[in-house]
């Protein structure tokens, strides 16, 4: 079929511009979906049952609604997103809607599994999007770019059971729960006497153990790994159970109603602990996956907090040295379970670490992004309506005291040039300047509430441009994990 088959004698094409990769024919109804000023419609052609739209010409115009993706999923399978297992994979994180495209074509032909619908409960409390707002915006992605493998979506830092029916409403398949607020951080420095009283105070019905078993488990031989003898100590032991006992029964306690919740349904689960105010031990690390892993339950990720800073918008902060020491033996716990992924939470624009991640997990990575995408909409803003960008930058100093209170950061505000020292060239070079990034990276709630009509209307009138920074910006991302791969996936 023509690119524009579907549209003749319906509109003239200055009207109405169909995406040529779009364009899909099944069981005698072809689909298409079309640009209509800002607008975008899906262009159905024979039958229309369950639609809601406008007849045209014998066709049927409809508006990107989620009762339209609903009827289309339902026809068309791999419109929905899937469990993608422990095979490499990224996180997309998209918070204006509108960057799959992007994401699409650079995650095309590397052979790493994409989540393009990926956005936190926090994020989704910041910018007022729902889960289903935020799938249906990447199936409208896939179906503009013709994606047609297996993608995800990412219920990310799920903290309480109360988080879950939206997202399972919505067809999530993976589940990151955080339990770091149940993390208790002074267990790394408590005395032995401080530590005891913690241990014994547990929910030991909930953690379906004893003190005794553990110890038995853990104490009676050295671990021995691929390069690497985990020997538990009594206190190592006593420190990792007062440290993450009540996390894991959290976490224990989220799976367990989100088992309930699917209803069989298969889905993936990660439990992330990068949040926590100190690194990840490698006995602590080994815990966790053992205690998740004797349970049976789908976990397919662990994200640790490592050694170093990982901060938003920016790359790693550090010695890398002593971070891969870590990871090596991170890498050895991975390898010993063959079980689930290495997950790399703050992902985005960490170039220095990404080679060790690929060099020492293998294909065993999930890394996950958020605020990146964003920042690359600013920077097609910055160079295309100056005066926009200036504005945004302004109320980005003003709330970036109150705004970062949820973040750890190294943003000194007072480093970024002044507005009247900035010419209208100097703006997107501001988009590689640490502090620019982690000031305009953490104020986008409230950016978007103030200019979130002119933002997203920019960026629809230059989709394609914001396409391209994307695929440039995410290359860059993807090359250090893509060799492996697509090797594995030959």
């Amino acid at each position: 079929m023509k690119s524009d088959k579907l549209l003749v004698g319906s509109r003239t094409m200055t009207q109405l511009k169909q995406y040529a990769h779009s364009v899909i024919e099944q069981d005698g109804t072809t689909y298409a979906l079309a640009r209509d000023g800002r607008d975008k419609k899906l262009c159905v052609l024979g039958d229309t049952a369950g639609f809601n739209g406008e007849t045209a010409n014998g066709m049927l115009l409809c508006p990107l609604t989620a009762e339209n993706a609903a009827v289309l999923r339902g026809r068309l399978a791999w419109l929905n997103p899937v469990p993608l297992g422990v095979e490499t994979s990224f996180g997309f994180g998209d918070r204006l809607g509108a960057a799959t495209p992007g994401h699409i074509r650079s995650v095309e032909g590397t052979g790493i599994a994409p989540i393009f619908a990926q956005q936190s409960v926090r994020e989704n409390d910041r910018i007022g999007r729902t889960p289903q707002e935020v799938v249906d915006d990447a199936m409208w992605g896939v179906v503009q770019m013709g994606w047609r493998d297996p993608w995800g979506a990412d219920a990310d830092h799920v903290k309480l059971v109360s988080d879950l029916p939206a997202f399972v409403a919505a067809g999530y398949t993976f589940y990151t729960i955080d339990p770091s607020d149940h993390v208790d951080n002074e267990a790394e420095t408590d005395a032995l006497p401080a530590l005891r009283a913690k241990v014994e105070a547990l929910p030991w019905a909930r953690l379906d153990t004893t003190l005794d078993a553990l110890r038995a488990d853990y104490l009676a031989a050295p671990i021995e790994l691929a390069g690497l003898t985990l020997a538990f100590s009594e206190e190592s032991l006593l420190r990792t159970l007062a440290k993450y006992g009540r996390a894991i029964v959290h976490t224990l306690d989220i799976a367990a109603a989100l088992d309930q919740q699917m209803g069989g349904t298969r889905y993936d689960l990660e439990m992330s602990v990068d949040e926590t105010e100190t690194p990840t031990s490698i006995y602590e690390h080994y815990f966790m996956a053992h205690e998740l892993l004797r349970r049976d339950l789908p976990v397919v990720s662990l994200a640790p907090r490592f050694v170093g800073k990982f901060q938003k918008g920016v790359d790693y902060i550090g010695d890398t040295a002593p971070f891969e020491a870590e990871l090596i033996k991170h890498a050895a716990i991975l390898k010993h379970f063959d079980a689930y992924k290495l997950s790399v939470h703050t992902g985005s624009d960490k170039f220095s670490i990404y080679p060790l991640v690929a060099k020492y997990a293998d294909d065993r990575v999930h890394v996950k992004t958020a605020g990146t995408s964003y920042l690359e909409a600013l920077r097609v803003i910055a160079d295309l309506d100056t005066s926009l960008f200036r504005q945004i930058l302004d109320h980005s100093r003003a709330r970036f005291e109150t705004d970062r209170k949820t973040y750890f950061l190294d943003c000194q505000p007072e480093k970024v040039p002044a507005d009247a020292d900035l010419s209208d060239a100097d703006l997107p070079g501001l988009l590689e300047q640490f502090d620019a990034r982690q000031l305009l990276h953490v104020t986008f709630g409230s950016n978007l509430d103030r200019f979130g009509a002119q933002i997203h209307g920019l960026i629809a009138d230059h989709e394609e441009a914001y396409e391209k920074v994307l695929n440039t910006h995410f290359t860059r991302h993807l090359t250090p994990f893509a060799n492996g791969a697509a090797a594995r996936g030959q």
